[in-house]
């Protein structure tokens, strides 16, 4: 499998942060696929230049959260139930768009003021 993670080194997020938040999203995208080999731990920090145990801390987030799946003699897979995985994240993010629209409005910007903006 290519390497589909892009890291920003001069971005305030650590970089296992931005391993995790990347799978994510290209699971979330269908770029990656339920089954789907990705890189090992140490293929993963070989090409992108970085200390193993990053990519293991990032590994590990993304198999707790049920993304992957980590075989020690088989490889690292994109889990088979990512749908479920896609729905929380969506549900992830819609929180955080409510919570920056009550701060918008706690700032005195309307709700009608926003959907001309952004709209």
């Amino acid at each position: 499998m290519n390497n589909v993670v892009n890291l920003d080194y001069t971005s305030r997020i650590p970089i296992y942060e931005q391993i995790v938040n990347q799978i994510e999203r290209y699971v979330a995208l269908g770029i990656l696929k339920p089954g789907e080999q990705i890189a090992s731990i140490r293929d993963m920090a070989i090409s992108l230049g970085i200390n193993p145990n990053t990519v293991k801390k990032a590994y590990s987030i993304l198999e707790t959260k049920k993304i992957i799946q980590m075989y020690s003699t088989k490889g690292t897979f994109i889990a088979d139930h990512v749908d479920i995985v896609v729905e929380e994240k969506i549900k992830d993010l819609k929180q955080q768009i409510s919570f920056l629209i009550k701060e918008l409005e706690d700032l005195g910007y309307t709700k009608e003021k926003l959907k001309k903006d952004l709209f």
